[in-house]
């Protein structure tokens, strides 16, 4: 078990602290995930790929027989408690808004929560990039599930975790996440069609050789939901409308996955400015998500890193995500031997970069990145840890 805290000393903390016998105490492991390709293009009902990684967020908890929950975490300030009849509205900034979301979001799928919980989180990630807050929304989901003797299906799950961060924190994100936390087995690659909220987990192909993640966090732990996030959300949904205007195919509320290929080439000059460009990243990024899915089939994990790094410039260029330090991080990751590729992981406002790299290389490779990144931000670097890791199952009651 990765993180600040064992299995063991998460159970013990939870019978210290709240006086549960230790056999009543369940853990739910909830990992972190990366997307290979696929960046920005989830909530524009695009084709992702994703991986879960060994690191993850685990939440100890034991049933009540009460509708209450109690909770402390062993990385973050104070304690968060509240009666499942009556969930909170969100808090800024608070902890306790992802178990308040996913009460809320169970209650509002027609589920009666008749029984809450008392746990303790560990999870070392908060910094941005993996995914964490869909990490930590998914275990307490699966918490409160198991409590109340929910049988519920990852499909379920991917909605009421989507229902936390759109309709609890009003962040505008698609499924990636949760698709990936939920769904994705070690070794494989999950492929996820937001559009048609389909998934296949594709097996690598013959003689593929054996890659480590390399993960530079930039220090940088801005919230997601402040950023430009939900404007280039709207600058995306922008070109949509123009492109299926000029088509004469107009909709509401339309997405850039509505919009054929096809009919991007024929009207894309009717675009300008944002939009523009944000459509040019959506349909290169497809393409490159196509040309992936295809590297990975045939075991070519040399032509998968260079699709990540274009990725990644696109996601510069036309996306215009990302700020000088982390720029500065993924120009350093890309450069470094052994690295296969890279690109931003996560909003690319603030975070990290992920990459391959050939596993004999990665220790070297992690000390060479940090130094570089200390070098041109010491004051970020001094708080931005490199991870190694490898791909892992999905969250699961353990």
């Amino acid at each position: 078990m990765t993180g600040t805290a064992g299995q063991g000393e998460l159970i013990r903390e939870v019978t210290r602290r709240f006086g549960v016998p230790a056999e009543a105490v369940r853990v739910v492991r909830s990992p972190y995930r990366i997307c290979p390709l696929g960046a920005h293009i989830d909530h524009q009902l695009g084709t992702v790929t994703a991986m879960a990684l060994n690191e993850a967020v685990h939440l100890a908890y034991a049933p009540l027989d009460e509708p209450r929950v109690r909770l402390h975490s062993l990385d973050l300030e104070g304690e968060v408690g509240f009666d499942l009849a009556e969930v909170p509205a969100m808090i800024d900034g608070d902890w306790g808004n992802y178990p308040r979301g996913a009460a809320q979001a169970l209650s509002q799928a027609g589920h009666r929560l008749e029984r809450g919980v008392v746990g303790v989180t560990a999870g070392r990630l908060g910094e941005g990039g993996l995914s964490s807050s869909a990490a930590i929304g998914v275990a307490y989901l699966l918490a409160l599930e198991e409590a109340n003797g929910l049988d519920l299906s990852a499909d379920d799950n991917i909605v009421l975790d989507q229902a936390i961060e759109n309709g609890y924190l009003g962040l505008r994100n698609g499924i990636l996440d949760q698709s990936a936390i939920l769904l994705s087995r070690r070794g494989k690659l999950t492929v996820i069609d937001c559009k048609d909220l389909t998934h296949r987990v594709v097996p690598a192909g013959e003689g593929m050789p054996s890659f480590a993640i390399l993960i530079p966090f930039s220090g940088l732990t801005q919230a997601l939901v402040s950023t430009d996030y939900n404007r280039r959300v709207d600058e995306c949904r922008a070109a949509a409308s123009s492109l299926l205007e000029a088509a004469g195919q107009p909709r509401p509320e339309a997405c850039l996955g509505d919009v054929a290929p096809d009919a991007y080439a024929a009207h894309r000059g009717f675009l300008e400015g944002a939009p523009a460009r944000r459509a040019a990243h959506f349909f290169t990024e497809m393409e490159r998500v196509g040309e992936g899915i295809e590297a990975w089939e045939a075991g070519d994990v040399e032509r998968l890193g260079k699709l990540m790094t274009a990725s990644g410039d696109s996601s510069i260029r036309q996306y215009e995500c990302g700020c000088p330090p982390l720029i500065d991080l993924y120009e350093i990751l890309v450069e470094t031997e052994g690295v296969y590729g890279g690109r931003f992981s996560g909003a690319g406002f603030r975070g990290c970069c992920v990459s391959l790299v050939r596993p004999e290389a990665a220790v070297q490779a992690a000390e060479e990145v940090r130094a570089r990144y200390a070098e041109r931000h010491p004051d970020l670097a001094a708080r931005a840890p490199v991870l190694v890791c490898e791909s892992a199952d999905g969250a699961a009651v353990l």
